[in-house]
């Protein structure tokens, strides 16, 4: 049997993963799914991506968690690529589950249509806080169009508790959301991002 640790994406939490997690307890695995910081409900958004992988790792290490299977969702997938870069001995296999597995040197918005690149940052900038709030239209037809509109609805309810996370790009080949050429931001990079934008959080 196999030890999974869940790593859920932008706007949402650890709770997310539950159901799965009753599902493969139920055949006899080990399964958690800890929240990244910066989500969830009264988090903290002023986080980068260092500390969002941390997090995860930080978890692994403290709960002395070994040969595991390590999933990512979406945004997730940029979290456990660092994450095994950093605790490969821990890790028996990587999933990538509708995941983003960045090259390296991008971002997540080098990953994305330019639209949507464009209505996060208008999206950001009219937000009293720097967040990003999809509203449900978008949620519905771009990010989840293959459930019916019951699941959807259920899916968006957790993003109106404010989760949110800032995410910054460093140099290796799971790079966040944004751009960002502070030094605070690129901690531990070997090389400089090329191009620059305005960091913002995810957050409903």
């Amino acid at each position: 049997m196999a030890t999974f640790v869940l790593v859920h994406g932008s706007w949402h939490d650890g709770t997310a993963w539950q159901p799965t997690i009753q599902h493969l307890e139920g055949r006899g695995h080990k399964a958690s799914a800890h929240t990244i910081a910066g989500h969830g409900k009264r988090a903290q958004k002023n986080v980068n991506h260092a500390q969002c992988t941390k997090s995860i790792v930080d978890y692994i290490v403290d709960n002395s968690l070994t040969d595991i299977v390590l999933l990512g969702h979406s945004f997730g997938g940029t979290i456990i690529s660092k994450v095994a870069e950093t605790v490969p001995e821990r890790i028996r296999r990587l999933v990538f589950l509708n995941a983003f597995v960045l090259q390296d040197g991008h971002s997540l918005n080098d990953e994305v249509p330019k639209s949507y690149v464009d209505l996060f940052d208008q999206i950001a900038q009219a937000s009293a806080d720097n967040t990003v709030m999809l509203p449900f239209t978008i949620w519905r037809e771009a990010f989840i169009n293959d459930a019916d509109l019951k699941l959807a609805q259920f899916a968006y309810s957790p993003t109106t508790r404010k989760l949110g996370h800032l995410m910054v790009v460093s140099h290796s080949s799971c790079l966040p959301f944004v751009r960002s050429t502070s030094r605070a931001c690129c901690e531990n990079s070997q090389r400089w991002p090329s191009r620059s934008s305005r960091p913002y959080c995810l957050s409903p």
